[in-house]
């Protein structure tokens, strides 16, 4: 049975001071489970200082290629370098505001799964798709071309996130048939490109997550835990959302 997950992606928030407190609160609350994991993304700087407090610190962003003159990118051998765990593919930011588009992604997955490095996979739909009726199509069509030279040996190293866009820091959140709706979409489609290995994937949600609203995302059947934004920059909060997982 697949572990679930609670992934914090700070994306660009908290300075040095504030990173050094939030660590602090959040070694004051129990986080010991057998059946959960706790995973931190944070701003590249702060992830060689994260290592000795988490056992999983992951990276927000990489560049595909190895090395090379592209100034004010990583690569996986410099994040590997300094301990990271895992990795996010394909989050919304970086497709609309950095227009990475599915070749890109594609790229990155490659990449990673070249590394043998975990990572965390993000679709989603925008709000004129999910009123029009297209946002299956619109999700199989990033998947499909995400994972179309994914080698189904290295299934360990994938974990989904679903992400509605019209979600994402707005205050909504999709409802419980939606949700239910997705993640069953999400896992008949890796099913049918993977075979029954792929029962294995974890499905996260991701979309303004809240202590309010998360017990009855986390009831939601095939949501293996959350992607959290903002709900995770308060280590309070963030542990509410882990006792409700």
């Amino acid at each position: 049975m697949r572990n679930k997950i609670l992934a914090a992606n700070w994306k660009m928030n908290l300075t040095l001071p504030e990173v050094e407190l939030w660590v602090k609160k959040f070694n004051g609350f129990n986080w010991q489970s057998d059946t959960k994991e706790v995973r931190v993304y944070p701003s590249a700087l702060f992830i060689p200082m994260l290592q000795n407090n988490f056992s999983h610190v992951g990276a927000q962003n990489f560049y595909y290629e190895p090395s090379g003159a592209f100034t004010g990118e990583l690569s996986i051998e410099q994040l590997s370098s300094v301990g990271i765990s895992s990795v996010l593919i394909g989050h919304s930011e970086r497709r609309e505001l950095f227009h990475e588009d599915n070749a890109f992604i594609t790229q990155k997955v490659k990449a990673a799964a070249d590394k043998n490095l975990s990572f965390i996979l993000c679709c989603g739909e925008n709000l004129a798709q999910r009123e029009g009726k297209t946002h299956l199509h619109f999700i199989e069509q990033q998947l499909k071309s995400a994972l179309s030279s994914f080698d189904r040996s290295k299934l360990s190293l994938l974990c989904i996130a679903y992400e509605p866009i019209w979600a994402i820091g707005t205050g909504l959140h999709a409802n419980a048939a939606q949700i239910t709706e997705m993640h069953a979409f999400i896992r008949s489609l890796l099913l049918e490109l993977f075979g029954s290995d792929a029962s294995s994937v974890p499905v996260l949600y991701g979309g303004s997550v809240n202590p309010e609203n998360a017990a009855s995302i986390f009831s939601c059947p095939e949501v293996a835990g959350a992607l959290v934004g903002g709900a995770s920059l308060d280590p309070h909060v963030f542990h509410q959302l882990w006792e409700q997982l």
